[in-house]
């Protein structure tokens, strides 16, 4: 391939990652916080839940836990499902998906200018 095309490659997938990236940067502001990343784990692991289940055993007030639970629907992470009083979160596993999918793209990047560094010192 020549050095041209391969520029012009490397040119279109940038922009492709910029728009990808624009798409998951609110998930991953969303999963910077420790008290949401923890609330994610727990809903993958214990499948949905109320508020008050998800924060039975945490320093965290339910005030706090509903904010933060708003905070991760606004990413897509969760969404809220009103049963009679009480409203169950349930995970937004497509979103996860593509927060999954932009990171193994940001790993075959580094892949791949590993493969480059390593091909121009053994040449």
């Amino acid at each position: 391939m020549s050095p041209r095309r391969r520029e012009r490659e490397r040119a279109r997938a940038r922009e492709r990652g910029a728009a990808t990236a624009s798409g998951a940067a609110p998930v991953f502001a969303a999963l910077g916080d420790e008290t949401r990343l923890q609330l994610v784990s727990r809903l993958c692991s214990g499948g949905p839940a109320s508020i008050s289940r998800l924060t039975t055993g945490s320093h965290v007030t339910r005030q706090a836990i509903t904010k933060h639970l708003e905070v991760l629907a606004g990413a897509g992470l969760v969404r809220g499902v009103r049963r009679g009083r009480e409203r169950i979160w349930e995970l937004e596993a497509a979103r996860l998906g593509e927060a999954r999918r932009w990171l193994q793209e940001i790993s075959s990047r580094w892949d791949e200018a590993l493969d480059r560094l390593r091909q121009l010192v053994e040449e």
